[in-house]
């Protein structure tokens, strides 16, 4: 168990071969370090896995927000946000005294329904949902994972919207709570989104820098769609062969992964 925790959520995001998984939860763990390495085939195996296995609320809501996850790292927004709803339901209403877990649950099924709304065009409902969210995170130190994720989506909608300053705040936010963590993902794609959000200021060759740094710790731990996506900014900042070159390698890999992408 520990050792998927650490892949999933640690130091390790790149292992290989992972552990086998005994029961739901060390599945849906299985599936999330997948995930990360852009396994998106095996990821679903385990996710299937899940769904035939009888799985606790929180577990099912957990397993259906992971699989809206890697439809949205491929574009497929729309899809997850089927499965985002779906997460959310399976917990039913919230309850005055819920458990943590089922609130860790809630929050992913609400911010991952606000990034699907991000990604439809619909941000004000992407900002109604967050609103929703941010209450039920509050400063609760145990829901680590979700104030960072709360601040990503925050960030991204603030982009969208065309307001960079308001997205390097919470982008700034989310490398600060990240830094306190020993996940490697969540502290590499808050390097990421704070990239992203220079690349949109006066400054774009500020992004510069920090993409290049991500791209290399992407390729040091295994993390292929992060890859992708800072071999993509870089490559949108200052166009060149060589973040091309790995934009396409990464999309190669990826595909041949078993994800599918949304051609836009």
């Amino acid at each position: 168990m520990g050792t998927l925790i650490n892949a999933a959520f640690g130091d390790e995001p790149g292992l290989a071969p992972l552990p086998a998984a005994v029961d739901n939860q060390q599945r849906w763990l299985r599936a999330v370090a997948l995930g990360g390495q852009g396994r998106y085939a095996a990821a679903r195996t385990e996710l299937l896995r899940i769904a035939r296995g009888r799985p606790s609320p929180g577990v099912a809501s957990l397993a259906l927000s992971t699989e809206a996850s890697l439809l949205r790292q491929l574009g497929w927004h729309r899809l997850a946000a089927g499965f985002d709803g779906r997460a959310l339901a399976a917990l039913g209403g919230p309850a005055s005294e819920e458990e943590a877990a089922l609130t860790a649950a809630r929050c992913d099924a609400l911010t991952g329904l606000a990034a699907d709304a991000l990604g439809c065009g619909r941000l004000a409902l992407g900002s109604a949902l967050l609103e929703r969210c941010a209450p039920l995170v509050g400063n609760d130190q145990g829901l680590w994972r979700q104030r960072i994720r709360l601040n990503w989506v925050t960030a991204e909608i603030a982009l969208a919207s065309g307001d960079p300053v308001t997205a390097r705040r919470h982008a700034d936010a989310a490398v600060e709570l990240a830094r306190d963590v020993d996940s490697v993902r969540h502290q590499v794609k808050s390097d990421l989104l704070l990239a992203a959000a220079h690349s949109a200021g006066p400054d774009p060759a500020a992004a510069l820098d920090l993409g290049e740094q991500v791209l290399d710790r992407c390729a040091e731990h295994g993390l292929l769609p992060l890859r992708w996506a800072a071999a993509m900014l870089v490559n949108g900042v200052r166009p060149g062969a060589d973040a091309a070159a790995i934009r396409d390698e990464c999309r190669r890999q990826i595909s041949d992964r078993g994800g599918r992408f949304r051609d836009l």
